[in-house]
């Protein structure tokens, strides 16, 4: 799903800021028909000063809470 997370980064439906650590965002996008049915794809990144990265990415049936950065509410 590489072409599926390269778009949940640069066209997310939902980015979240993650509960437990401010500096990971969790970017979402909805997909129908995967392997394992209709899920959101989350690709959670982590924001450093001079960098960032992806820690991983997976397929859900629901979103986490936190902080909704976009869009913005």
């Amino acid at each position: 799903m590489e072409t599926a997370i390269q778009e949940a980064l640069s066209n997310p439906e939902v980015v979240r800021v993650s509960k437990t650590d401010g500096s990971v965002h969790l970017y979402y996008r909805y997909h129908k028909g995967t392997i394992v049915g209709d899920k959101w794809l989350c690709v959670v990144v982590k924001y450093l000063d001079n960098d960032a990265f992806i820690i991983t990415a997976y397929l859900t049936d629901k979103l986490k809470q936190g902080e909704q950065l976009w869009p913005s509410l």
